[in-house]
């Protein structure tokens, strides 16, 4: 009976180990670009670094999809992935809300972002790259800018004109607020440098603004349908993007980065 009890215990503990041991997947150190072949690569669906990391699959990656950047973050704290491909700046805040994450310092692709817009709808587009050239030029753009990245940031928030025309009626702004600082939720509120710039544009342009969030994959169909005038959401301006919508100038130049465990 003592060699049976034994026995059991001694079966027992080799399946916990080899179910403990099955249930941790091998990790791949990932410490600059040329690390990501075979590793395992976790992105926002539909975001540049989604299209990107793509690339990587013939090389034996594999590519996790997740509908939030945070949701990719939380698996590579978790130990699910080996990386996160995202923007710069939205990479910056997981890093200093994340001690335990660190961003490479090679820069995985440089991009620029702009506002898309129904093809075709060539009046509204020529009324907002005008407005996006006036803001430029009297530096609310650089303002708004300041206000959410870098030293002074909380200081300088924008106001609209008391004085604005709204007569014009409203423009749907189709966003996806997981991608602080250029969306983000505060409360009930969208706020974040999308969120001014696309404001700023419908003060002078003397329309109201209305913002809709949703998945950033639904974006372009959102746009594309008409169910809202234009998109802004970080977006970048892409060969596959521009032949389904029309892209205004850009307003911010950007970059992809690598997220990884420190």
């Amino acid at each position: 009976m003592k060699d049976q009890k034994r026995f059991a215990a001694l079966a027992l503990s080799a399946v916990m180990v080899f179910s403990m041991a099955g249930s941790v997947s091998a990790a791949q150190k990932v410490e600059s670009k040329d690390d990501l072949a075979g590793a395992t690569i976790g992105v926002q669906l539909g975001t540049t670094g989604d299209l990107d990391a793509s690339d990587y699959e013939k090389d034996g990656s594999t590519v996790e999809r997740y509908s939030k950047g945070s949701e990719a973050v939380q698996a590579l704290k978790a130990g699910q992935i080996d990386c996160v491909i995202i923007d710069s700046q939205p990479a910056q805040k997981f890093a200093e809300n994340n001690d335990d994450l660190k961003i490479l310092d090679e820069p995985f692709e440089e991009e620029e972002y702009a506002i898309c817009l129904k093809k075709g709808n060539d009046e509204l587009l020529d009324k907002i790259n005008g407005a996006l050239k006036e803001m430029k030029e009297d530096g609310t753009i650089d303002s708004i800018m300041d206000n959410y990245i870098g030293e002074d940031a909380g200081k300088t928030p924008y106001e609209s004109p008391e004085d604005v025309d709204r007569s014009n009626g409203t423009l749907v702004m189709a966003t996806n607020a997981e991608f602080e600082p250029y969306e983000y939720h505060e409360g009930d509120d969208i706020v974040g440098i999308d969120a001014d710039i696309a404001q700023a544009i419908c003060d002078k342009l003397g329309y109201e603004l209305k913002i809709e969030d949703m998945e950033f994959d639904s974006i372009l169909p959102a746009v594309q349908s008409g169910k809202a005038d234009f998109g802004a959401a970080g977006m970048t301006v892409t060969e596959d993007r521009k032949s389904s919508v029309d892209f205004t100038d850009t307003y911010a130049d950007a970059s992809q980065v690598i997220i990884v465990k420190k």
